[in-house]
């Protein structure tokens, strides 16, 4: 019998009952005896043997796991209702529990990274699965601070850029927008709203991405100033204390990727804007217009009406892991049936949609606003994904399960690239079908192409904070960043300028976008690599996913003999879509 799947708020009851449960209380004692022994070592650190290195590596991991599962139902519960304030005080709470925790434990990486190279050789020889985590800390060696240095920028952290970040949620989960249906006015989420701007009716397209923009522009002034504290915070820690050579090295390190290989993605996306351009001229022929205005860019070429409710979605979204991989549908299906998936719309809630593993003895928990559209079931797709990568490495400790954030969107890009094809395949409607294709291109601009450009204005605003520039200037250096991404293939109105103020990435965390170009990218490849060879590159492929964050991801990357430090890798991505965008100039514009 067929699983029964509903719509529905997730349950975190595998983490814990509640805020004041008896879980949750002892838990808190567990910890703060956990860390009261572990600060016992201290002192034995000096010559330490293998066999007591892995005790201490066994007690510290202990006490992530435990963070994180108090971390994890701070701010899932949060998400759920960032308006409930026993959710906000809980997580305030618990942010500064985790910087505390941080700071009694810091001892700990500091030894670690102080370490001469043939010392912490022969820890490494010894570490198992521990290993990649600490050749990772010690690619900071260069730019770790101090003790006390650090105890005070983990406090400082909890009170300023996160709080910021907290306020900036609470914020903008609080907007109510206003969309005329009909001769109705509805008020709608910002996940509700943003269906009307994929819809066939053009004045929907633009009233919605107006009323986003103008709900967004009127709280400019201080959003504006609150991602300017984040950028100077940013770059106060990062380049002036620690000693990066730039804002976006932070990041690279942090994902163990050389600058240089970021620098040549980023090159190649720019290199490939007309490529886009050129879809965008064909979508503007397939509309019957001369040209697009940015309100169409997510426009559909026919006027499907088609729908999934929530059991279809998640039935096609198995049905394609199963075709590819029984396994991995089984995996997809454990988070289902564990009800660890929110795909309610409700005010309140934090839109968008995310995947979170709180550790490798827990099935994730996956964050939807499901509005039943294909884009809604691709959302599923894509974050159940996320969710099968987890469940994959969780042979790893809790340092090691999750991957770097450049692998992080293989196995959920991946996943939607699998429903699309099962799609197309089990739906014959013509109309259905060059839907899809055109919704393709239009994901493909959308993870690769705006994501570039997000990052490459992320690049430009840090330095132009910096010098002092006001919201206003940054609001003119996102329009340059949209003229150049666009050129004259559409016509771009004025209230875009304010559009950057509305993506939650660049505040949450600096320069995360470009992993979303670095993923679909990887992902066209290896999807061609799968067509190609069939069933023989499910074992390579699934290596990769298994691997999670045991690995540093060029060499995960090596392994499976992809090159990404070659222009002519990254430009074979952009080529799968240029061969795309070649079929559907092919097909016959209706008259």
């Amino acid at each position: 019998m067929a699983s029964v799947y509903k719509q529905e708020r997730w349950s975190l009851d595998d983490l814990y009952p509640g805020f004041d449960s008896d879980e949750v209380t002892q838990a808190l004692k567990d910890l703060e005896q956990k860390i009261t022994d572990f600060e016992s070592n201290r002192d034995e650190l000096e010559g330490i043997a293998s066999e007591q290195f892995i005790k201490v590596l066994n007690a510290y991991e202990d006490i992530t796991r435990l963070i994180n599962r108090l971390m994890y139902f701070a701010h899932l519960s949060f998400a759920a209702d960032t308006q409930d304030q026993k959710a906000q005080s809980f997580l305030a709470r618990g942010q500064q529990l985790a910087a505390q925790a941080e700071n009694r434990t810091l001892f700990f990486k500091l030894w670690w990274k102080s370490l001469d190279d043939d010392a912490a050789d022969s820890l490494l020889d010894a570490s198992g699965d521990y290993r990649y985590w600490l050749e990772a800390l010690r690619l900071q060696k260069p730019y770790t601070l101090t003790e006390p240095e650090e105890k005070i920028i983990n406090l400082k952290d909890v009170n300023g850029p996160a709080a910021l970040i907290t306020l900036y949620d609470a914020i903008t989960n609080r907007y109510v927008f206003h969309l005329e249906v009909d001769g109705e006015v509805k008020e709608l989420t910002r996940g509700e709203l943003m269906v009307y701007v994929r819809s066939a009716d053009p004045e929907h397209r633009a009233a919605a991405y107006q009323e986003q923009l103008r709900v967004y522009a009127d709280d400019a002034p201080i959003l504006g100033q609150m991602y300017q504290y984040i950028v100077r915070d940013w770059r106060s820690e990062g380049v002036d204390l620690r000693g990066y050579a730039s804002p976006i090295a932070l990041r690279n390190l942090n994902n163990d990727i050389p600058d240089e290989v970021v620098d040549t993605l980023l090159n190649v996306c720019k290199d490939n804007a007309s490529l886009f351009q050129r879809y965008f001229a064909l979508k503007a022929k397939w509309l019957g217009v001369d040209k697009l205005r940015r309100y169409d860019v997510y426009a559909p070429v026919v006027e499907t009406a088609k729908t999934y409710d929530y059991q279809q979605g998640a039935d096609m979204v198995l049905d394609s892991y199963r075709a590819f991989d029984p396994h991995v549908a089984d995996l997809a299906e454990e988070i289902l049936k564990a009800r660890h998936v929110d795909s309610e719309v409700r005010k309140g809630k934090r839109g968008g949609a995310f995947c979170a593993t709180a550790g490798p003895d827990l099935a994730p928990w996956v964050l939807i606003n499901y509005q039943g559209r294909p884009d809604s079931v691709a959302t599923l797709a894509h974050e159940l994904g996320h969710g099968v990568h987890s469940l994959l490495a969780a042979d790893h400790t809790a340092l090691t399960q999750k991957s770097n954030l450049p692998l992080a969107e293989t196995a959920s890009t991946f996943g939607e690239m699998l429903l699309v094809d099962h799609m197309l395949a089990v739906d014959p409607d013509p109309e259905v079908q060059r839907d899809l294709l055109f919704q393709q291109m239009d994901d493909a601009y959308a993870t690769i192409m705006r994501q570039a450009y997000f990052a490459l204005f992320e690049r430009a605003a840090h330095e132009k904070i910096k010098t002092g520039a006001s919201v206003d200037e940054l609001c003119d250096l996102y329009r340059e960043n949209l003229e150049e991404q666009f050129g004259d293939s559409l016509d771009l109105s004025e209230d875009f300028r304010y559009e950057w103020v509305a993506i939650p990435h660049i505040y949450h965390t600096p320069f995360y976008v470009y992993a979303y170009a670095f993923g679909q990218l990887l992902v066209l490849s290896l999807y061609q690599q799968y067509q190609q060879e069939g069933d023989s590159f499910k074992p390579r492929y699934l290596d990769i996913l298994k691997a999670g964050g045991s690995k540093a991801p060029m060499q995960i990357l090596d392994d499976a003999g992809v090159d990404i430090r070659s222009e002519a890798f990254w430009q074979g991505g952009f080529n799968v879509l240029k061969d795309a965008l070649d079929a559907l100039e092919a097909i016959d514009i209706p008259a």
